[in-house]
């Protein structure tokens, strides 16, 4: 490792504990950054308020199964985020299913935990000079590196802010209903009062922080039904 080459974040979904101590011990902290999850609602969580430079699912979860939560990290989501399958499921059908769902690699229990390694490092050289810079009108943003440029002003988003952001500049023109947003935000959580008062604080939070750095909040509300993503020029033209 350079020195001045950052860690690369990793989320670990699976529910052997002493597998994902193993591992996290074989990587190491210098080189990687890595997150846990147990199941399939904590790894979709963290997915929906986390940046990951690869996940590692295991199939074979409590509750919701490795091919569900990679369908729905690919559909739900909208994550791209490189995904190797780790599984004792060896059969054809299975693997098959697997790249159906938006795997990008698929490696059959047991296996040396160096291969492991050398299939993340290949998936993240594949996938790192992809991720694309994507547009909404004037507004960019870019997902590696969680910032957003409008007319030549620029700000870095984190946590939900970047999640949320990402969210609504992916569905550009179009507005996401309130339960699609606690959906993505919150692994499926059933939509109610609870989810709605924080969703609510959480486009306030990111209004806030881009009107404080680019002069517009961004995000508009349509009334009884979600939020949608407005462009300056957007506005412009329903004014003229």
């Amino acid at each position: 490792m350079t020195a001045n080459r950052p860690p690369l974040r990793l989320l670990v979904v699976e529910d052997q504990v002493d597998l994902a101590e193993n591992l996290f011990e074989f990587l190491g902290e210098d080189r990687y950054s890595l997150d846990f999850a147990a199941d399939g609602l904590t790894a979709l969580h963290l997915l929906a308020t986390e940046s990951y430079d690869v996940i590692v699912l295991d199939l074979m979860l409590p509750g919701v199964n490795g091919f569900d939560v990679c369908r729905r990290i690919r559909q739900d989501l909208q994550c791209q985020t490189p995904i190797i399958l780790i599984t004792s499921l060896s059969a054809l059908n299975d693997k098959e299913k697997g790249f159906e769902c938006g795997a990008d690699d698929y490696l059959v229990k047991p296996f040396e935990l160096r291969e492991l390694q050398l299939r993340i490092e290949a998936l993240h050289r594949r996938h790192s000079p992809m991720k694309p810079v994507l547009q909404a009108g004037e507004i960019r943003f870019t997902p590696g590196t969680l910032e957003v440029e409008l007319r030549g002003m620029k700000t870095t988003l984190s946590g939900t802010s970047s999640r949320l952001f990402e969210l609504l500049i992916r569905a550009y023109p179009n507005f996401l209903s309130h339960t699609a947003l606690s959906d993505a935000l919150w692994g499926g959580a059933r939509y109610g009062d609870a989810e709605g008062n924080s969703l609510r604080t959480h486009i306030y939070t990111l209004r806030k922080a881009l009107a404080a750095d680019l002069g517009n909040g961004l995000v508009k509300t349509v009334h009884g039904r979600g939020y949608r993503l407005e462009s300056p020029e957007d506005g412009d033209r329903t004014t003229s």
